[in-house]
């Protein structure tokens, strides 16, 4: 099955209730198997700027790769170290391209963004993430959180500070401890997975997960998962209901069936790569 048949994408992003304009930024394509979110910070606009920049200049770089090296001709095996190694020298890139403009114009002193990216190729997929926005899959029965918080509310949960169960009432729960564009260079956490058909996958800004628990977020996949625009829908829904204090924004994946690589694609693609 041809990767975009395989993939089924919603994008929702929606400002919320209480702020006037969204920096959040949104980019998937099915054809190409990527998805990419970012939630923005800094003074007016700022934010919007970063993580515009971090998703164009991710989406233009992945596509070309992708566009590029995909052939039906010859055969391989895959190795993920090499897709992850590409994402972090490209987000790397990205990084410095945000850290430089905001040295550059006053305006943009002091922005950042989050950032979390999955790359579908092989039945696989890679994840990488920068700060609290989210990854999460639904397989079956169960919804997981497949990356963790770079976020000093998670450093005070691992070192027993804060109990899990108090985290969404915990004072500074947004505040981040990596973000694209802050510093020089950024440390990227990437992660290779299985994929099956079947399994749905969110990625999130914050102005979602700080709004709706994981179980109702879990709940609203499972019984909605038959209509994936409906089941995006819904969950901004859900966080504007709770108060929408943030923007919110939602990336929603649905496997629909086997996308393994074509014959040679991963030949080219080390290729290219190189």
């Amino acid at each position: 099955m041809m990767l975009r048949d395989a993939l089924e994408i919603v994008v929702r992003t929606d400002p919320g209730v209480i702020r006037s304009h969204n920096e959040d930024a949104a980019f998937a394509d099915a054809g190409l198997g990527i998805a990419i979110l970012a939630d923005g910070m800094g003074g007016y606009n700022a934010g919007e700027v970063a993580s515009g920049m971090a998703t164009t200049r991710l989406a233009d770089d992945l596509t070309r790769v992708i566009t590029s090296c995909v052939t039906q001709e010859g055969s391989g095996n895959c190795d993920p170290s090499v897709i992850e190694r590409h994402i972090v020298n490209e987000v790397g890139a990205a990084n410095f391209a945000i850290f430089h403009a905001s040295q550059s114009a006053s305006q943009y002193a002091g922005m950042g963004t989050t950032l979390v990216v999955a790359w579908f190729y092989d039945n696989r997929m890679s994840v990488a993430h920068v700060g609290d926005s989210r990854l999460y899959r639904l397989r079956g029965e169960a919804f997981e959180q497949l990356t963790r918080d770079h976020s000093l509310l998670q450093e005070q949960i691992d070192s027993g500070m804060v109990r899990p169960e108090d985290a969404r009432y915990a004072e500074n729960r947004n505040l981040v401890t990596r973000a694209l564009g802050v510093d020089p260079s950024v440390d990227v956490e990437v992660h290779d997975y299985d994929v099956l058909p079947g399994d749905i996958v969110l990625l999130c800004s914050d102005g979602l997960n700080d709004m709706v628990e994981d179980e109702e977020m879990a709940l609203a996949l499972s019984a909605l998962g038959g209509n994936l625009a409906l089941a995006a829908d819904h969950l901004v829904q859900l966080a504007n209901d709770y108060g929408g204090r943030d923007n919110i924004s939602v990336i929603l994946i649905k496997v629909l069936g086997d996308y393994s690589a074509p014959k040679g694609w991963w030949q080219r693609l080390l290729g290219c790569l190189k």
